[in-house]
């Protein structure tokens, strides 16, 4: 079955925002176990919680302004358009945060899905809300992030196929024994999986 749809993940993935996020954690005064930082807040202190917000929505906003496209997104982009493979941007970050970055940079998307619209990754929720807004099975779709959230949340949406690019140590450590992906080291190496995936003869 050929590949009809990709799901790509922004920061870290295509988008370097600078983003410290276990310097973050440690300036909220949160510790490091794995889950999306807002899930941690929502079980914090309230005082710990409301701060955190403000310094977490602050990191964004100023990630998203200063931040730069990682080298090989638009070849990575202009590749699936050649395949006329279906192309949605899946992100934890903000709605607000993910439209900065789009006005700045060109990049053709089917569809954007962030935090705002459905629960946030590890959750498939976003996930299979594109599977359905672009009609294609989760058999036929490619899932691109660099964290473990993107293979946990790809694997619950029963997606085919995940490549996680340039995954830190931190991030691998809470990837599921059993979560088949592919690993890359950059963008340019995720291409040259995804020339594999899209040949003919893979399909």
């Amino acid at each position: 079955m050929r590949i009809r749809a990709a799901l790509l993940d922004m920061d870290g993935t295509i988008f370097d925002s600078r983003i410290d996020w276990l310097g973050l954690r440690k300036k909220i005064r949160i510790p490091w176990d794995g889950r999306p930082i807002l899930a941690q807040l929502r079980d914090a202190h309230s005082d710990v919680r409301e701060e955190g917000i403000a310094l977490l929505h602050e990191a964004e906003r100023t990630g998203a302004e200063n931040g730069e496209l990682i080298p090989g997104t638009y070849e990575i982009l202009e590749l699936l358009r050649r395949h006329s493979v279906l192309c949605a941007l899946i992100t934890n970050n903000s709605r607000r945060s993910a439209q900065t970055v789009l006005g700045r940079y060109c990049l053709p998307f089917d569809l954007v899905l962030t935090r705002d619209d459905g629960a946030a990754k590890p959750d498939p929720e976003v996930f299979l809300r594109a599977l359905a807004e672009l009609e294609v099975d989760p058999a036929e779709t490619v899932a691109i992030g660099d964290a473990h959230l993107d293979v946990i949340a790809a694997h619950r949406a029963g997606i085919r196929e995940v490549i996680l690019v340039a995954t830190p140590a931190w991030m691998r450590a809470h990837i599921p024994p059993d979560a088949a992906y592919r690993a890359a080291a950059d963008l340019v190496e995720a291409g040259q999986i995804l020339e594999g995936l899209l040949a003919p003869e893979a399909n």
